[in-house]
């Protein structure tokens, strides 16, 4: 199953008898001016999805700052957008899908199999010289896609205890979030014991497209990727540990994403934090 589309490949959908519904994540820490963006310029017929709104339920203190939405406000969203059961999905952003991610993961999660990402996200569709339109276009006609929850793992904090000890824990995180060395928006800094390091930006290339399959490998398996039974993925709210999980879809691995991330495990005085770079 791809994880990716190319901008040709987009095209030619477009193009085809059946396009695709093309969805528009444009989101950023610290910056909550997305529909703003996306009515800048977008890829033509790409509806604008809103992450905080419609990829997750209220904040907590116990489900972190990105709770998973309940599953018939995410059916509801989906249906909005314009979604069917019948027709393929493609996501991207202009973050290098690290946004996008987040929506590509919660439709698979809930049962959709062609879900794919821009692959380059909005940098590559300019630099193949493709148009943008802008404004904010009219609703899509509603769709009728039904969804059901399991078609991705999820984990919670003691799940990702159980696997930081005994299987493979990933910390998506920039390095120095990981060491515990700045901590901008969660309440303590530092990492969940056991974990390893492995940034999402490292997963791209210079151009923002991913790192080929056998690379990504690579980078995985030096950090025990091969050798562990089981391998959990966490972020700081649950977002770019998506990006994270594509990219080792990409390399040949499955992966549970933890929900609430540091910002729900930060945020409880009983579990431990850890600093510095080991895990």
């Amino acid at each position: 199953m791809s994880v990716t589309t190319t901008v040709a490949e987009l095209r030619t959908l477009l193009d085809s008898g059946r396009p695709p519904v093309l969805l528009d994540v444009r989101w950023a820490l610290g910056d909550p001016h997305g529909r703003d963006h996306y009515a800048e310029g977008h890829i033509p017929g790409a509806v604008y999805v809103d992450l905080d709104r419609e990829l997750a339920a209220p904040p907590g203190p116990e489900e972190g700052r990105h709770p998973l939405p309940d599953l018939a406000d995410l059916q509801a969203a989906a249906r909005r957008w314009g979604v069917d059961g019948d027709r393929p999905v493609v996501v991207y952003d202009d973050l290098g899908n690290t946004a996008a991610a987040r929506a590509w993961w919660l439709l698979r999660y809930a049962g959709l199999a062609e879900v794919t990402l821009l692959d380059g996200a909005l940098s590559a569709w300019l630099a193949a010289g493709q148009p943008l339109e802008s404004g904010l276009p009219a609703d899509p006609v509603p769709g009728n896609v039904v969804l059901r929850a399991g078609g991705l793992p999820v984990t919670d904090a003691d799940g990702a205890a159980e696997l930081a000890a005994s299987g493979l824990l990933l910390d998506a995180r920039a390095a120095e979030r990981y060491r515990g060395e700045v901590e901008p928006v969660d309440p303590r800094a530092g990492h969940i014991p056991g974990a390893v390091s492995a940034p999402t930006g490292e997963n791209l290339a210079a151009d923002g497209t991913f790192l080929p399959a056998a690379v990504l490998r690579k980078r995985f398996e030096e950090r025990g990727a091969a050798d562990a039974g089981w391998i959990g993925v966490y972020c700081g709210s649950g977002v770019t540990a998506a990006h994270e999980i594509a990219a080792l879809e990409i390399a040949g691995f499955t992966a549970a994403l933890f929900p609430g991330s540091w910002s729900a495990w930060s945020a409880d005085p009983a579990r431990p934090a850890a600093k510095g770079g080991r895990p």
